[in-house]
């Protein structure tokens, strides 16, 4: 077995360490949600805490880990019989980004169930993980279904297994505690709810700590039992001083006053619902008791609020988590009267020393630019290209209607275009392709009866074979690639007009998040084309690469097609499933080098013979329209729709299925 790296050999992070912590004398916490850039020992941390935590007793041989002080009535491998039971370690089960329905909650034997009426359960990592730490690297990442059973199974304590009527249930409580990198990507704001706690970690500027990192990583690769044992010591401290918090818990007293303070906190953030609160008052608790007190003060209130507020106050995607910590400080002196007997400070000081773990050893121009004119001879802009804009703010984001890439795909789970998925309304039935996943149970019915007489059946029960079951094939949403194709050039540098285009682009970055696709940014202006943005799953880092973009020069409409047509052709090896949806934003104008229109009507119709969907946001304004947009979405294959038919709201219902020319 591995031996893990120490917990206490973390160097900094004292949020991080401070939060697991936390929940490792108080589960009802509610869990750690750890964000950061890559190599910031976010997994490390999380790995280390199931070292220090205490013994669980259970019933000997229960693979759901009942408490044999009060067993679970339900079990599946019960009923057991309350009494002296066997201790083991706390388990961490680590959940990945990949698994299937089945790894998770557990497999039934549909071909048992049916033909012997057994129910034959396989238990899941849910059932691995009850009375311990369930552990989601890169918990953005995870798949929309899987981040539905974790929610219910949060909510209930419990998970349930149903196939076709025959369903077994069983107790899961756990530690959730999931990191990610936000570049990434963003989580859905349910299952961010769900997190008690959240912390930004960020790898240390100072080189003394830069150092010290270095030099106990290279200690713990070269003999990890060795550089453990230096740390034994430590451990032992802390898993001590958890087990004393763990006791002292219930004796720990939250004042009317402390609650005065995180009521008005949580109001003051506009934080949605009441699970803020709640868990701001278990944590100031539990901060207490790590201290070693029995009293909450308002340093541990303060300190619960920087860990359970950030990421609740988030009014849309692109918003920072954070918290303002001058509001928070004039809210809680507002609020701040305390019960008539309140003790003194404990004796290490304001706030007992509560909100940090042990210190370890280790060493601490504007230039704008009149508007080029809209028109000039042969329909092209009249402006030399040499003038830049400064970037200009988007205005305010709108609902949009739903864009979709015709046909049924197969790509990942998402809520934009018709797919074939593992969820959603039934279709069909087929023959199982390895493991039954969804039972047809009226196809199997039909399969197997006609078989009947000749299998010898003389009881009421129907006889089935493995060549009898079916599989349901089921329609649901995926979600697609959405590579926006920006025009930024001087056609487009009117301050008004551009506001708007990057409040419709914006717009439809939000639906992107919502409808959990990957994006990707290319913008053309003076004579190339850049990538803005990779396709990612990091929407709020398109809307900041958005903010801040310059407009102005010539408009090198090939050129951006161009480019967009490369970044389409490397992301379809990565991600063949995964089909793309091109958002091309301009007025259609094309100049610079030779022949620029003719230039950009054969770089238009290679997306048509690769038969990619697109639609052109046609921005061209003021009373002479030239038409130029739609014109080039003829060449595309696709559709042309202006900015306000782009709103869901307006009364020209345009906007549906993009159509693609046929090959």
């Amino acid at each position: 077995m591995t031996t893990p790296f120490p917990f206490t050999a973390v160097v900094g992070q004292d949020d991080l360490r401070l939060a697991l912590l936390l929940n490792a004398v108080s589960p009802a916490v509610g869990g750690v949600l750890v964000r950061g850039e890559k190599g910031t020992a976010k997994s490390t941390a999380v790995r280390a805490l199931s070292a220090l935590l205490p013994q669980v007793p259970v019933v000997p041989g229960c693979r759901f880990s009942c408490d044999p002080a009060s067993p679970d009535p339900g079990c599946p491998d019960g009923p057991h019989e309350a009494g002296a039971g066997a201790e083991r370690p706390a388990r961490m089960v680590e959940l990945p980004v990949g698994a299937s329905e089945d790894r998770l909650v557990g497999a039934l034997d549909i071909e048992r169930a049916l033909s012997e009426g057994v129910k034959a359960f396989e238990p899941g990592l849910l059932a691995d993980a009850h009375r311990g730490i369930l552990y989601v690297d890169e918990v953005n990442l995870l798949h929309d279904h899987l981040v539905d059973l974790l929610l219910d199974a949060a909510a209930m304590g419990a998970s349930y297994v149903e196939r076709e009527g025959v369903s077994v249930r069983h107790a899961a409580r756990f530690l959730l505690v999931g990191t990610m990198n936000p570049e990434e990507g963003e989580l859905r704001p349910q299952l961010l709810d769900r997190f008690g706690l959240t912390v930004e970690v960020a790898a240390s500027r100072e080189p003394d700590q830069r150092v010290e990192v270095v030099k106990r990583r290279l200690a713990y690769d070269d003999d990890p039992a060795a550089f453990a044992a230096r740390w034994a010591e430590d451990e032992a401290a802390v898993r001590a001083r958890i087990v004393a918090a763990r006791e002292l818990l219930p004796s720990v007293r939250l004042g009317d006053g402390a609650l005065r303070q995180i009521a008005a906190t949580c109001a003051a953030f506009e934080v949605d619902g009441m699970r803020a609160d709640i868990v701001m008052a278990r944590t100031a608790t539990a901060l207490a008791a790590w201290a070693g007190r029995t009293d909450v003060l308002a340093e541990d209130v303060r300190q619960a609020a920087l860990l359970a507020l950030p990421h609740r106050r988030r009014r849309n995607p692109f918003d920072a988590p954070g918290l303002d910590e001058d509001k928070l400080d004039e809210t809680l002196e507002e609020f701040g009267g305390s019960d008539d007997d309140d003790p003194d400070p404990g004796p290490d000081g304001p706030g007992g020393g509560g909100g940090q773990p042990e210190p370890d050893d280790a060493p601490q121009g504007d230039g704008d630019t009149e508007a080029r004119p809209e028109a000039g001879e042969n329909g092209q802009p009249q402006h030399s290209g040499a003038g830049e804009q400064s970037a200009v703010r988007a205005s305010e984001p709108f609902r949009t209607k739903v864009l979709s890439v015709p046909g049924i795909g197969e790509g990942a789970a998402g809520r934009r275009s018709r797919a074939r998925t593992e969820h959603g309304r039934t279709t069909g039935a087929r023959r199982p392709r390895g493991a039954l996943t969804k039972l047809h149970l009226a196809a199997t019915v039909q399969a197997a009866a006609p078989h009947q007489r000749a299998r010898g059946r003389s009881g009421p029960g129907l006889v089935v074979r493995r060549d009898d079951l079916r599989q349901a094939t089921r329609e649901g949403r995926e979600g697609n690639l959405v590579l926006f194709v920006v025009d930024a050039s001087g056609s487009m540098a009117a301050r008004q007009r551009m506001s708007a285009v990057k409040g419709a682009v914006l717009s439809l970055l939000l639906d992107a998040y919502q409808r959990r696709d990957k994006v990707g940014l290319v913008t053309f202006r003076g004579t190339d084309a850049d990538v803005a943005l990779p396709p990612t799953s990091s929407v709020d880092a398109a809307a900041a690469r958005l903010e801040t973009l310059p407009t102005g020069g010539r408009t090198p409409l090939a050129a951006g097609l161009l480019r967009a047509h490369d970044v389409l052709r490397v992301e379809r090896l990565r991600d063949p499933a995964r089909r793309p949806l091109v958002v091309l934003v301009t007025d259609g104008r094309a100049t610079g080098g030779p022949e620029p229109v003719a230039l950009a009507g054969r770089a238009a119709r290679l997306f048509a013979a690769d038969g990619v969907a697109s639609v052109v946001v046609d921005c061209e304004s003021g009373p002479v329209r030239l038409g130029l947009a739609g014109q080039l979405a003829g060449e595309l294959g696709g559709t042309a729709v202006t900015l306000d038919e782009l709103r869901a709201d307006s009364i020209a219902g345009l906007v549906k299925d993009v159509q693609r020319r046929a090959a």
